[in-house]
């Protein structure tokens, strides 16, 4: 760990290289038959946040299978570099594209997943799903204006639990995030004066002294270790990595804790359920459970390969996890998308053109 310094603004970077080949061998990060050599290879690299999920899938997909599949987990931003640069066949990123620059870079986006960005404490005596916080007070601990955990304004919607008198150490982001990006658009929509001091961004500018982590991994592993720290993480980490996760003040009114109903819930009550747009929000959505931080994750491939055998390998894997979208997520800590996307998505395949004519085969496994 190196401590980086640049201007007013103190930053401590957590590479995670050696973390992420541990998390790797762990998950089996690379999946290939075991029983013979691979035919083919699907490497794929972007958003961290579903990235453990991917890693599932791919490992049970390779399951007698003639295919050898990868996923690097290093952030939406670089995910969206590697589609462009044609050197992932699957890049992942929580912050989707619009539908120019999908044209202009030729790619077919698809989202994957649903899940929630979740704020974590490493609070000693403070419990998981125990502190809560409304948006706005998050935002001013966010924007670095509350800098104690004692603060009246943190107090006020604790009675009860006792706050330590401590300074709060905000873990953010080192690399380009969806995960980041979701995060401060929700905290952008409920708060003016973050909106104005920070604003909806991937890698922002976070006012004073922060400490910044390399992924999703990154920063659960760096807020477990400091005391007295706030980070944001995928749901999915607060389970695996033993975090405490902070309990929010919905749309309506309702004190939440992230779940996969609450992600459900979200999708409910957004046009991704009554209108199908991919990419409708689901930030801050009306329902007594809804979990105010949930996005959606997306998947991008080239829509013009050179030719058909180029993406089969990729399109028969991405078929079996649409047709089997309901089981594949279930237990994750994601939601499903809703069947009536999950049934477009297959069709959707069919926009991948190959350069030379040809036809790709994908619909059988």
């Amino acid at each position: 760990m190196s401590l980086d310094k640049s201007g007013a603004h103190t930053t401590r970077r957590l590479h995670l290289q050696s973390l992420v080949a541990l998390t790797s061998v762990a998950l089996g990060g690379t999946w290939a038959p075991s029983a013979q050599a691979a035919e083919s290879q699907v490497q794929g690299a972007g958003a961290s946040f579903p990235s453990k999920v991917y890693g599932r899938w791919m490992k049970q997909y390779a399951e007698g299978q003639s295919v050898s599949l990868s996923y690097k987990a290093t952030g939406s931003g670089d995910g969206v570099k590697q589609a462009i640069a044609r050197t992932a066949q699957l890049a992942g990123t929580d912050a989707p594209l619009n539908e120019a620059d999908l044209a202009k870079h030729k790619l077919v986006q698809l989202p994957m997943l649903v899940g929630g960005v979740v704020p974590v404490v490493n609070l000693p005596g403070v419990e998981n799903k125990r502190l809560r916080l409304t948006g706005e007070v998050l935002a001013l601990v966010q924007q670095g204006e509350i800098t104690r955990w004692d603060d009246a304004r943190i107090a006020e919607l604790n009675r009860g639990l006792t706050l330590p008198a401590k300074r709060i150490v905000r873990v953010v982001r080192a690399d380009k995030s969806g995960t980041t990006e979701g995060y401060t658009r929700y905290l952008s929509e409920v708060s003016a004066t973050f909106k104005t001091a920070v604003g909806v961004n991937g890698l922002p500018k976070w006012p004073g002294e922060v400490e910044r982590a390399e992924g999703n991994d990154g920063v659960a592993a760096l807020v477990k270790s400091t005391s007295g720290s706030i980070g944001y993480v995928s749901h999915d980490r607060i389970e695996t990595d033993g975090l405490a996760s902070v309990t929010l003040r919905n749309r309506d009114g309702q004190w939440v804790s992230s779940s996969e109903a609450g992600f459900r819930s979200a999708i409910l009550n957004s046009d991704l359920h009554r209108g199908g747009v991919d990419t409708a929000s689901l930030m801050n959505r009306a329902g007594s459970e809804s979990w105010p931080i949930t996005l959606t994750s997306f998947l991008l491939i080239d829509a013009t390969p050179a030719n058909a055998a180029a993406a089969e390998s990729t399109m028969k894997f991405l078929y079996w996890c649409f047709m089997r979208g309901d089981a594949l997520t279930r237990g994750t800590g994601f939601a499903p998308l809703p069947t009536s996307v999950q049934a477009r998505l297959t069709s959707r395949l069919t926009a991948v053109k190959p350069r030379d004519g040809s036809v790709p085969v994908y619909q059988s496994f």
